[in-house]
């Protein structure tokens, strides 16, 4: 199971992918370009050139899983193309997976103590 934990990462990589990719591709992708650790638990989406799919990948402890989704209509919206990942919310990540706009969701702010006891 894929639960949302404090420390997760959601990294959604910024150029299109060959879609015809597997599982043990996109691992090679996450290592070689993204230069994180395919392994380590973390959320990494990748698109497609016509941006109407996406491929998530996720190592949950005992294997890796990758899941893929289709819009029927329309596109996913996207940072620009160019090197690297954007990080995401869990929030934002369940907007774009909605086929919403994810970058309209802003993060709250965490705020720290400023009193020490």
């Amino acid at each position: 199971m894929i639960a949302p934990r404090g420390d997760l990462k959601i990294l959604i990589a910024s150029r299109p992918i060959d879609f015809r990719k597997g599982v043990h591709g996109l691992v090679a992708l996450v290592a070689e370009v993204l230069k994180a650790n395919p392994y380590c638990g973390d959320v990494f989406v990748f698109r497609s050139k016509r941006a109407d799919r996406l491929k998530i990948l996720i190592f949950d402890g005992t294997g890796l899983v990758l899941t893929t989704k289709w819009l029927e209509e329309g596109a996913f919206t996207f940072p620009p193309i160019q090197d690297g990942a954007i990080l995401l919310t869990t929030e934002q990540l369940a907007v774009l997976m909605a086929g919403l706009d994810w970058s309209r969701v802003v993060p709250k702010p965490v705020k720290m103590p400023t009193k020490v006891c």
